[in-house]
């Protein structure tokens, strides 16, 4: 579990302590920003990694930012913009020395959702799925004959808790850049936290349920943590599937829906 925590707050502390010296910055490239779903609240971003470069691409609004390793196996990645209507500002960095970068593209785009929420219903870099993943066929077959959401959210949370199992030796030797993969949780079954969260947000968003994976700390674990916020009956409620899966390990039931005053959110996605 420590190994988890210091990877989730390396990963924490990247985004937030990127040095960008924007004195080097190259002129705008519209070619690499791909906005033709910014209705849903993402944008795409496709640039060709050198194999011997850091590449990252940060995504401020007002004073806050978003920092995210692009790597040279996924020319196309997509990224949320889930700060609020309002301009953005869309920059791929090249690290220099340390953790210092210089900008080498930068755009800035508006947007303006009627639904804020549906910047949540999008597959992008760490809850990402298509039409036919298996996690997504999973979450179709769990769904069957459902009629509302929250039959819908116990379905799948009731799955996800009962076969998951916390993967101990992957906590153990995690890298510190490490994405979820969905489809190898639910045919391993194991996952760490990151883990738990990205499944079960891929597994609502693919039933049209706006899902939250949230990272920060929480008075049920010591550890940096990942867990999902769910948007149910007009309300978003906090949902804790790792939690809930040791719980009920130990015969003990958790219930569906977590002390939200119990979790301090440090990022959102």
């Amino acid at each position: 579990m420590k190994k988890i925590y210091f990877m989730l707050l390396t990963l924490f502390v990247v985004v937030t302590s990127v040095q960008v010296n924007t004195a080097q910055a190259a002129s705008v490239d519209s070619g690499w920003l791909n906005t033709s779903k910014l209705n849903q609240g993402v944008v795409a971003v496709s640039y060709d990694v050198p194999k011997d470069k850091r590449i990252k691409v940060m995504i401020s609004k007002g004073d806050k930012s978003y920092t995210y390793n692009l790597y040279a196996s996924k020319p196309t990645e997509t990224f949320p913009l889930q700060q609020g209507n309002g301009t953005y500002k869309i920059s791929v960095l090249e690290n220099t020395t340390g953790n210092k970068y210089k900008v080498i593209s930068s755009e800035s785009v508006n947007l303006s959702l009627s639904n804020a929420n549906s910047v949540y219903l999008s597959s992008v870099q760490n809850v990402k799925w298509n039409a036919s993943d298996a996690a997504v066929l999973k979450a179709k077959q769990l769904t069957q004959g459902k009629t509302t959401d929250e039959a819908k959210v116990k379905a799948i949370y009731n799955y996800i808790v009962s076969n998951v199992k916390y993967d101990y030796k992957l906590a153990a030797n995690v890298p510190a850049d490490y994405i979820p993969n969905n489809n190898n949780t639910l045919t391993t079954q194991k996952g760490i936290c990151y883990d738990y969260a990205s499944l079960f947000a891929t597994m609502l968003r693919s039933e049209g349920i706006p899902t939250k994976l949230v990272m920060g700390k929480t008075s049920y674990v010591a550890e940096y943590h990942a867990w999902n916020e769910v948007f149910l009956n007009g309300k978003w409620i906090t949902v804790d599937t790792t939690v809930d899966a040791g719980l009920g390990k130990n015969n003990k039931d958790a219930g569906l829906v977590k002390v939200a005053s119990k979790y301090a959110a440090a990022k959102v996605y």
